[in-house]
């Protein structure tokens, strides 16, 4: 299983991204696929998840903003965000779990600074 993030960067407050996760390994259809982040000197936070069946966002700073998507066609899991705050700067990950363990992206920074 391998989970290859990109769309990372630097972006100025109130700015937009999109990031993007593509797996290989997985029946990508059926897979329950999440973006994580990670602040500098905080602990790793569930962002949002998405499943064949529904999407949930865990952070309420988020809601509104943040947007996970699925294009099952090429196995991707995108992250868009909006409205973009200096609170967001962090290294985002991609994540599934199949068949017991726990599989991670590589991380991709956003910075939103001015």
């Amino acid at each position: 299983v391998q989970l290859q993030a990109s769309g990372g960067g630097l972006v100025q407050p109130g700015g937009s991204l999109r990031l993007s996760c593509t797996a290989s390994g997985i029946n990508f259809r059926i897979a329950a696929m999440a973006w994580y982040r990670q602040a500098p000197g905080k602990q790793r936070e569930l962002v949002t998840r998405s499943t064949s069946s529904e999407t949930t966002t865990h952070i309420d700073s988020v809601k509104g903003r943040f947007t996970i998507s699925r294009d099952n066609a090429r196995n991707t899991v995108h992250l868009r965000m909006n409205s973009l705050r200096p609170e967001d700067t962090a290294s985002y990950y991609c994540y599934t779990r199949c068949r017991g363990n726990d599989y991670w992206g590589q991380g991709t920074l956003v910075t939103v600074s001015s």
